[in-house]
C-alpha cells in the first residue's frame, strides 16, 4: 500500500503531466467526423496541437473559440456560437466536443447554460451533436480530461430507458486514456474472438492509427460513429478499461441499466485472465478459443524467459495513474522493485494498491530524486524523460504521452496476452542490452592495485 505525497515547491522545473483540456480533445478525436473545440485563447489550443501532432505524426483537427481581452471580460457565448457556425460551414462535422480551459474556468462562465440557449435558438445546428466538458488546466491531468469528456459524451448521447432491449452479442468497451490505438485494436480482437461485438468509446484506433485517407477532411476520419453511441444502451455489458472509466460506466448503468465491470489493468497474466473469464461468461463458452489459449501459453513462456532480466530490477516510473498502476503491477509481478513512482493527478483510488511505499504527485524532478535515492536501474516515462535518462545514465523505456522522439507510438501494444508478452520482451531486452562491467569486488576478491588498473577486468559482458 502506497501513500500519496505532494511536495510543496515554488515551481515545477521538469513537467510530467499534460493538461486536462488536451485529454478531453484526445477523447473527442476518437469520435468519427468530430472536431474538438477549445473554449479559450489561441495559445491554449496551439500548445495542445503541438503535443498531438508530434506524438501521432498526423494532422489534428483541433479548433479554438479564440477568446480575446474583450470576450474574456464580457463572456464567450458569442464566440462559441460563431465557432460552431464556422466549423459547420467549413468542415460539416457530425460532432463538436467543447473543452474548457483555465481562462474561461477562472472567469466562471456558465458554458452549459450558454450552450443550451444557443442550441435552442439555432435550429440549424440540430444535425450536429455538441457536447461540453469542464476541463480546467489547473485541476487534474490528461487522464482526468479524457474521463470528463467520455462522461459528457455518455451523459448527453446515451438515452435513458425504462425497459431493456438487449443485444446479447454487443458489449461496450470504454477505453481509458492510457490505451494506445494498438492497445484498442488488440482488445477489440480479443473480444471478437469470443463471438462478441465491441462498441468502443472513444475509438482512437480508427482515427489516430496512422493511415493515409483517400481525401482530406477538416474533421476526424474514423472512430466511433455518432449514430452508434446511443446503442450503448442496448449492450449486454460494459467493460471499463482503467479506473478513470468507472464513472462513465456508472452513468451508462444509471441511464440504461447496463451492468459493468472495471478492469484497473489488462497488462500481465492475472489481469488478462480476469478479462478473459468475463468474456467467457458473456459469450457463454466454457473454454476460450484455441487462439486465445495459445496466446496465453506464449505469455507464460515469455514470463519464464524474461524473469532473469526483470527479477530484482529497480524501476522508476512517471505516468498518469491508470498507466502507472498497470505497468507497475505487471513489473512487480515479475519480481521488479518500484523504487520511485511519480504521478500527475490525485483523482484516483489506485494509489492504495500500488506496489511501492510512496507515490509522489509531482514532476520529473521528483522522479530524478526518487531514482537517485532508490538507485534505479531503468526509467519508464514519456519522451521528456530523455534528459533525465542522459543525466542519470539510465536506459529509458518510453511510455505514455507524449512520445515525439520515436515513430510508431500509435502501434505500441502492452495489453492482453499479446501486448503483455511484447511488454515483457521490450523491458527485458532493454535491461539485457545494458553493459555490465564485473570487478573482482563482485566476487569477494580484493580490489586490483592501482598500478594494474589498466588491465581489462574479467567477465565483461
Amino acid at each position: 500500500m502506497a501513500k500519496l505525497t505532494h511536495p510543496k515547491r515554488a515551481l515545477s522545473t521538469m513537467p510530467l503531466k499534460s493538461s486536462a483540456p488536451l485529454g478531453a480533445a484526445l477523447a473527442y478525436l476518437g469520435i468519427d467526423r468530430a472536431i474538438p473545440l477549445f473554449h479559450g485563447s489561441q495559445g491554449c489550443t496551439a500548445f495542445a496541437m503541438v503535443h498531438l501532432v508530434r506524438h501521432f505524426k498526423e494532422a489534428v483537427p483541433l479548433q479554438t473559440t479564440a477568446m480575446n481581452e474583450v470576450s474574456t471580460i464580457l463572456g464567450g457565448a458569442d464566440q462559441i456560437e460563431e465557432a460552431i457556425e464556422n466549423l459547420r460551414k467549413k468542415s460539416a462535422p457530425e460532432f463538436i466536443g467543447i473543452a474548457s480551459t483555465a481562462l474561461t474556468e477562472t472567469r466562471g462562465e456558465d458554458v452549459p447554460g450558454d450552450l443550451r440557449l444557443i442550441l435552442q435558438r439555432r435550429e440549424d445546428f440540430a444535425d450536429t451533436k455538441v457536447v461540453y466538458a469542464s476541463t480546467p488546466d489547473f485541476d487534474g491531468a490528461l487522464q482526468d480530461g479524457w474521463a470528463k469528456a467520455v462522461e459528457a459524451i455518455v451523459s448527453d448521447l446515451v438515452p435513458r430507458v425504462t425497459e431493456r432491449d438487449v443485444d446479447l452479442r454487443q458489449v461496450t468497451l470504454l477505453a481509458g486514456a492510457h490505451l494506445t490505438p494498438g492497445d484498442i485494436d488488440e482488445l477489440t480482437r480479443l473480444i471478437r474472438s469470443f463471438g462478441l461485438e465491441p462498441l468502443v468509446l472513444p475509438d482512437i484506433s480508427g482515427s489516430l492509427d496512422g493511415h493515409v485517407s483517400d481525401d482530406w477532411s477538416g474533421a476526424t476520419q474514423g472512430g466511433t460513429p455518432v449514430a452508434r453511441i446511443p446503442e450503448a444502451a442496448r449492450s449486454a455489458f460494459t467493460l471499463a478499461i482503467g479506473e478513470s472509466m468507472r464513472k462513465a460506466a456508472q452513468i451508462i448503468e444509471d441511464r440504461a441499466m447496463v451492468p459493468y465491470r472495471v478492469f484497473q489493468s489488462v497488462t500481465g497474466l492475472k489481469p488478462v485472465d480476469a478479462l478473459v473469464r468475463t468474456l467467457m461468461a458473456l459469450s457463454g463458452v466454457a473454454d476460450p478459443p484455441p487462439s486465445v489459449k495459445r496466446d496465453r501459453a506464449r505469455l507464460v513462456d515469455a514470463a519464464l524467459d524474461a524473469h532473469f532480466h526483470t527479477g530484482g530490477v529497480r524501476v522508476a516510473i512517471g505516468a498518469d495513474p491508470d498507466l502507472l498502476f498497470s505497468l507497475s503491477t505487471a513489473l512487480s509481478s515479475m519480481g521488479a522493485e518500484i523504487v520511485a513512482a511519480v504521478t500527475t493527478s490525485q483523482h484516483s483510488p489506485l494509489f492504495d494498491r500500488m506496489p511501492c511505499d510512496e507515490v509522489v504527485l509531482g514532476d520529473l524532478g521528483d522522479l530524478r530524486r526518487g531514482s537517485e535515492a532508490g538507485a534505479a536501474q531503468i526509467l519508464l516515462t514519456h519522451s521528456h524523460g530523455r534528459h533525465l535518462s542522459e543525466a542519470l545514465h539510465l536506459p529509458l523505456m518510453r511510455v505514455g504521452f507524449p512520445i515525439f522522439d520515436r515513430i510508431g507510438a500509435q502501434d505500441v501494444c502492452r495489453v492482453g496476452y499479446r501486448g503483455s508478452r511484447a511488454f515483457l520482451y521490450e523491458f527485458a531486452n532493454i535491461m539485457q542490452a545494458q553493459h555490465h562491467r564485473a570487478t573482482p569486488e563482485d566476487f569477494g576478491a580484493a580490489p586490483i592495485p592501482e598500478e594494474f588498473d589498466h588491465v581489462p577486468h574479467i567477465a565483461r559482458h
